[in-house]
């Protein structure tokens, strides 16, 4: 979807789940297996999908609730989040080279 075609979508109360969102999943399922194996851990599926069930609704929510606290639409909503999430990452560790 071109760029262009957020305020139109939005104007006309189209819903479109962000990328950001999206593309996520295979992103968290994918974390999951690091720290498994970091850990040397075995998840059943049932515990992955509950784990990312969890992860992706709470996101889901939270870019929901950005976009109706500063009327916009879910995509700049989850990109608002990610950017704050960046930031406070920042600010806690620091600068370190």
């Amino acid at each position: 979807m071109l760029p262009e075609a957020d305020p139109i979508l939005f104007a006309n109360n189209v819903f479109v789940i962000p990328d950001i969102l999206a593309n996520a999943g295979g992103v968290t399922v994918s974390y999951f297996e690091w720290v498994q194996n970091l850990e040397m851990l075995h998840w059943s599926e049932d515990d992955v999908n509950g784990r990312l069930s969890e992860i992706m609704v709470r996101s889901f929510r939270e870019a929901r609730h950005m976009a109706a606290k500063e009327r916009v639409d879910v995509r700049t909503a989850a990109s608002i989040l990610a950017v704050g999430r960046v930031a406070e990452a920042s600010l806690v560790r620091g600068v370190y080279p």
